[in-house]
C-alpha cells in the first residue's frame, strides 16, 4: 500500500491554496465560454455553427483522454496545470485583440475552443491526480463534496453573470476577465510543492511467479504505459464495472438534460422564467448536496454513499418524467432532489479512484474514464432525438431514472463493486499477466 496515499499528517494548505486559484480560474472560464457561445448565437443563429461549436469542444477530451492521462504520468503536474492554464490565457488574449480590432470570424473563436478542450484534457487528470498526493485519504470525499459544490455554484452564478456583463461592457474586455482569472491558477503554482508519485522499477518474475520489482526508476516507452493503463481498468473487474455504469448513465441522462427545454415548453407549456425554476433547482440542488457531502463526507464504505445516492437521483429524475402537466412545481422539486443526490454520486467515485488507483497510475486511470464517459454524449444525444420525436421527452426522463436506480441496484448485489475499496487492484488478475503485475501492486483501503 502507497504510503503516499494514506499518510493521515498532510498539510491541507497548499492544496487549498491551489484549489482557490484554479476555482478562480474556471469561473472566469465559465463566463468566456458562455459568453463566446452566446456570441455564436445572437451574430449567426446558425443550429450548424452551435453543434460544430460544442463538437469542437467535446472530441479533443474524447480522443486525447488515453493520451493526456499517460504524459500526466509521465511528466511534471505542476508543470503540466501551469502551460495548460498558460497556453489557454495565451489563446485569450488573441482571440480579445481579433474581438477588439473587429476581425473576429467564427472560426477564430472555434480554435479558442479547441484550445481550451485540449488544455482541459491534461490539466483535470494533473489536478484530479495531485489531489491524492495533497490531501489525507479520509478527507477525499470531503474535499470531493466540496468541489461538486464549486461546479454547481458556478453553473448557477457564470451565466446569468456573463449575460449582464455581455449587456455593459465589450467582448474583448470579457475576455481580459478570463486572462486575470487564470492568473490566479498559474501564479500559486510557482510557490506549492505538488508532489509526485513514484515511479516503480521495471518489474519481472522469477520461476515461482512472484514479483520481482528493480530499484531503478522504470525506463518504459509512452506506447507501453498505455498499454499498461488500459491492462489496469481491464483488470479490476470492480473498477471496470464502474465504468460500464457510469457509460450508461452519462448515455441516457445527458440527453434528457439537453432536452429539459422541450420538457417545460411541451408538456409543462412553460417559457424562458419555468425553465430558469428548473436550472436553478438542479443547480441548488448540487450546492446543497455537495455541501452535505463535505460536511458529512459518506459512509466509511464510499461506494455505498455512491449507489444509495444513485437511487434517489434516479428516483428524482423518474418523478420528473411522470409529472403531469399541471404538476410543473412538484417536478422541479423533483429535479431539486435529483440535484442534492447528483454529488452524493460522483463525489464518492473520484474519491475512490483517489483512494484505490495508486498514484503513478491516476492519470491514465482518470483520462480513460473521463474520455470513455464523454464519448457518450454525441451518442446519446443521437438516440434521445429519435426516442423523443417517437415518444416524447418524457419518456427519456422516465427511461434515465430507471436505468440509473437499476444500475444502483445491480451495483449493490455485485460483491466486485460493492469490495472495490477492500480488494483494490491486483486481486482478480491473471497470475500470468506480466502487463497487469506491472502496473500496480494489491492495495487496500
Amino acid at each position: 500500500m502507497s504510503s503516499q496515499i494514506h499518510s493521515k499528517d498532510k498539510p491541507l494548505a497548499p492544496f487549498f491554496v491551489m484549489w482557490a486559484g484554479q476555482a478562480v480560474s474556471l469561473f472566469g472560464s465559465q463566463l468566456v465560454q458562455f459568453a463566446l457561445i452566446w456570441w455564436l448565437t445572437s451574430e449567426t443563429g446558425s443550429a450548424l455553427v452551435l453543434a460544430i461549436a460544442s463538437l469542437v469542444g467535446l472530441l479533443p477530451q474524447v480522443l486525447l483522454g488515453p493520451i493526456a492521462g499517460t504524459l500526466v504520468d509521465r511528466w511534471n503536474r505542476r508543470l503540466i496545470m501551469m502551460v495548460a492554464d498558460s497556453l489557454v490565457a495565451l489563446a485569450t488574449i488573441v482571440l480579445g485583440l481579433l474581438f477588439w480590432s473587429g476581425v473576429i470570424q467564427v472560426w477564430q473563436i472555434y480554435t479558442l475552443l479547441f484550445v481550451r478542450a485540449v488544455a482541459s484534457s491534461f490539466h483535470w487528470p494533473a489536478m484530479t491526480a495531485s489531489t491524492s498526493l495533497m490531501v489525507p485519504e479520509q478527507q477525499l470525499t470531503r474535499i470531493q463534496g466540496l468541489n461538486q459544490t464549486l461546479n454547481g455554484a458556478l453553473g448557477i452564478v457564470s451565466a446569468p453573470l456573463s449575460a449582464f456583463l455581455l449587456v455593459l461592457i465589450p467582448m474583448h474586455s470579457i475576455l481580459a476577465i478570463d486572462v486575470i482569472t487564470a492568473l490566479f491558477g498559474i501564479i500559486p503554482l510557482f510557490f506549492i510543492h505538488v508532489p509526485q508519485p513514484d515511479r516503480r522499477g521495471p518489474i519481472s518474475h522469477n520461476e515461482d511467479g512472484e514479483v520481482i520489482e528493480s530499484s531503478d526508476q522504470r525506463n518504459t516507452s509512452f506506447k507501453q504505459e498505455l498499454r499498461e493503463g488500459l491492462a489496469y481498468v481491464w483488470g479490476w473487474p470492480g473498477l471496470l464495472i464502474i465504468i460500464i455504469m457510469a457509460l450508461l448513465i452519462n448515455l441516457v441522462f445527458t440527453p434528457a438534460a439537453v432536452l429539459m427545454p422541450l420538457l417545460v415548453s411541451d408538456h409543462f407549456g412553460g417559457g424562458a422564467v419555468e425553465l430558469g425554476w428548473f436550472e436553478s433547482a438542479w443547480g441548488i440542488g448540487i450546492v446543497v448536496g455537495g455541501l452535505l457531502l463535505g460536511i458529512w463526507g459518506g459512509f466509511r464504505r464510499r461506494i455505498l454513499t455512491a449507489l444509495l445516492g444513485l437511487v434517489f437521483m434516479g428516483a428524482g429524475v423518474i418523478a420528473v418524467g411522470l409529472a403531469p402537466s399541471s404538476a410543473f412545481t412538484p417536478a422541479v422539486g423533483f429535479i431539486l432532489i435529483a440535484g442534492v443526490a447528483n454529488p452524493f454520486v460522483n463525489g464518492p467515485i473520484f474519491a475512490i479512484l483517489q483512494a484505490s488507483v495508486a498514484p503513478d497510475m491516476q492519470g491514465r486511470v482518470l483520462g480513460l474514464t473521463n474520455s470513455a464517459v464523454m464519448a457518450m454524449s454525441p451518442v446519446g444525444l443521437i438516440l434521445a432525438g429519435l426516442m423523443a420525436d417517437a415518444a416524447g421527452v418524457r419518456l427519456l426522463f422516465v427511461v434515465a431514472g430507471i436505468v440509473m436506480a437499476v444500475l444502483a441496484l445491480v451495483g449493490l448485489f455485485t460483491p466486485a463493486v460493492m469490495q472495490i475499496e477492500e480488494n483494490g487492484h491486483g486481486a482478480t488478475l491473471d497470475a500470468g499477466s506480466d502487463v497487469g503485475k506491472s502496473a500496480v501492486e494489491p492495495q487496500s483501503v
